[in-house]
């Protein structure tokens, strides 16, 4: 009866009508009361194993969030232009937003802020040990990048910079200076939101 109720929504009103539970229930044959156990996609994804459903419905399952990710990459492959801070924030949000520890990575771009590549430059607490200027500009002087945008997360879900995030950023700053390769922003990532040193100016 579930089912049925949510086809005729599909058919009348379309399917982006839909939740994303209610999608994913109608698309695969999972119980949609199984799937609202969970507030997004991130949480059903890493709760597959203890849902209530056969081990071919978590297959398919896996199978649509390997699908999603393949469909996010190949839209990454095209050519994206950053023009503002929400296009830096774009390319990464979803990636990044749901990251337990913090990543530290550049948006390498060519001369016409086309992104060429996101790069990770490390992993872990973000501080001048971990985040060396040699690492994080290599990856872009190998591209012959003309610029790079900063990014790392904060798995509190805040985006408000600290002090280190702020000393860091013009250490890097500096440094992509003496390189000639301009740093255009560093986007600090949290849970849908984000922070810009640029749209602050910081930088």
């Amino acid at each position: 009866m579930e089912r049925s109720l949510i086809r005729e929504r599909v058919l009348k009103y379309g399917a982006d009508s839909l939740f994303n539970n209610e999608a994913i229930s109608f698309l695969l044959g999972i119980s949609n009361e199984e799937l609202n156990k969970f507030n997004s996609l991130h949480e059903l994804e890493e709760n597959i194993d203890v849902l209530g459903i056969t081990k071919l419905q978590k297959e398919k399952l896996n199978g649509f969030f390997t699908l999603a990710r393949r469909f996010q990459d190949e839209k990454l492959g095209e050519r994206i232009k950053i023009s503002s801070p929400n296009d830096a924030a774009f390319v990464v949000m979803e990636e990044m937003r749901w990251l337990k520890k913090e990543y530290f990575k550049i948006i390498i771009l060519d001369t016409k802020n086309n992104v060429m590549s996101v790069e990770q430059i490390s992993e872990g607490s973000l501080n001048s040990s971990i985040v060396h200027p040699r690492e994080t500009f290599k990856p872009a002087i190998q591209k012959s990048a003309s610029s790079v945008i900063l990014v790392h997360n904060h798995p509190s879900g805040e985006s408000e910079p600290s002090h280190e995030d702020i000393v860091l950023t013009n250490r890097l700053d500096e440094c992509g200076k003496i390189l000639g390769i301009k740093v255009l922003d560093h986007i600090i990532i949290g849970n849908g939101v984000f922070y810009s040193f640029k749209e602050e100016g910081l930088i």
